[in-house]
């Protein structure tokens, strides 16, 4: 058995070499197969492969591509599944695993606290004739009331965006599976690094590559991960034929982020813990919510489920909004950016941005209050970061 494909091997070796497909020339560093096509042989070769009669090799880019290839591989060695499909972005992760598997009459049940673009998505559904309910994603009561036998798919984020709510995979799963619904998990705040959701009990994985997996900021991209007759019969045909695949270049810049994700996502969550501590009982904050700090509602979970915090810590500033802001704008580390999981650390006021949409009334009973920032830690010194914040809330 090559190094390549050893499932056996650890995780970090995995994010190193899995996967790993070499041309002719013995490259050491993966290619990226910049081509939107592929020269057949022979007629009778290309209608082979249009048939799916012929070797399981490549037709056109928006279908699949070595170097894609080369990233669902290795991001599925990660994860524990089957298989996965690159996508364009984390959010075309959510809508093809969404859309492909749902049809009018359909019901979907799913937590309330998602991120913005995730509910637009669910919004959607309804709108195509897929019925949809929501529950506080904490309480296991709420999901077992909402999950009827007629129930096609639960959706949540296994940490909830921006308010860090913890959910229990295997508990939701469990209820799940009993009414023969789907469980579709948005794992990115866990990470791959730190979350086994499928071993928990999940069927589908969904994750914004974007964050984390690139690590640096570069670009976007997505990947849904589950079986293969789900990844190839279900979600493939739609995302091929909608245009949500992956750029080869994009997923090139993945795999590389992979190499050192484990390294990364780690030192992260070390600092945002160190941070996190040193937050809590500051004269300006409301609150400190991170779910590796024991006073977290979750935090039994957090440490059962994942063994770590995780990288995002969520603060809420005393004097709303007004005082929100002046924070922000007094930080000269961390930047103001709506992204996360970036080697750069990132702060945002979710209120007015990434969670903008929602009512006010929705935003308060997810709690996401005017005074909220929302925190990625990065890869800087934490020393620097806890400077940089002291000095930003003391004015």
């Amino acid at each position: 058995m090559s190094v390549s494909s050893d499932k056996t091997l650890h995780p970090r070796t995995q994010a190193v070499h899995h996967g790993t497909r070499r041309s002719q020339y013995g490259e050491m560093a993966e290619a990226i197969f910049l081509t939107q096509g592929f020269v057949y042989d022979s007629a009778a070769q290309a209608e082979a492969r249009f048939q799916g009669t012929g070797p399981d090799e490549f037709i056109y880019a928006r279908y699949g591509n070595p170097t894609s290839r080369m990233f669902e591989d290795r991001i599925a060695a990660l994860e524990g599944t089957e298989d996965a499909f690159a996508t364009a972005s984390g959010m075309a992760a959510v809508n093809g695993a969404m859309f492909a598997m749902c049809k009018p009459g359909d019901h979907v049940v799913a937590a309330r606290a998602l991120f913005g673009s995730c509910l637009y998505v669910l919004d959607l559904l309804v709108r195509f004739g897929v019925k949809v309910s929501y529950v506080d994603g904490t309480d296991l009561d709420q999901w077992a009331a909402a999950i009827t036998p007629g129930t096609r798919a639960v959706f949540f984020e296994s940490i909830s965006n921006p308010t860090l709510e913890v959910i229990d995979i295997r508990a939701v799963a469990d209820l799940a599976h009993a009414a023969g619904a789907t469980v579709v998990v948005d794992n990115v705040f866990a990470t791959p690094v730190f979350s086994k959701a499928v071993e928990q009990g999940a069927d589908v994985v969904v994750y914004s590559a974007t964050k984390h997996i690139d690590g640096g900021g570069r670009a976007l991209a997505g990947v849904i991960c589950g079986t293969k007759h789900f990844v190839r019969e279900v979600a493939e045909p739609y995302l091929k034929h909608t245009g949500g695949a992956i750029s080869p270049f994009h997923a090139w810049i993945m795999l590389n982020g992979l190499t050192t994700m484990d390294l990364r996502v780690r030192a992260q969550a070390e600092a945002a813990a160190t941070l996190a501590a040193s937050l809590q009982g500051h004269p300006r904050l409301e609150r400190v919510i991170y779910p590796g700090l024991a006073d977290h509602a979750q935090y039994d979970l957090a440490m059962a489920q994942m063994g770590s915090g995780g990288t995002m810590i969520a603060m809420e500033v005393a004097g709303g909004k007004e005082a929100a802001f002046a924070v922000l704008d007094r930080l000269r580390i961390i930047a103001i950016s709506n992204n996360l999981g970036d080697a750069k650390s990132i702060a945002v006021h979710p209120a007015t941005t990434t969670h903008s949409r929602l009512s006010d009334e929705d935003r308060a009973t997810l709690g996401i209050t005017r005074g909220l920032l929302r925190l990625s830690v990065g890869l800087e010194d934490v020393r620097d970061l806890t400077a940089d914040l002291m000095a930003a809330l003391e004015g």
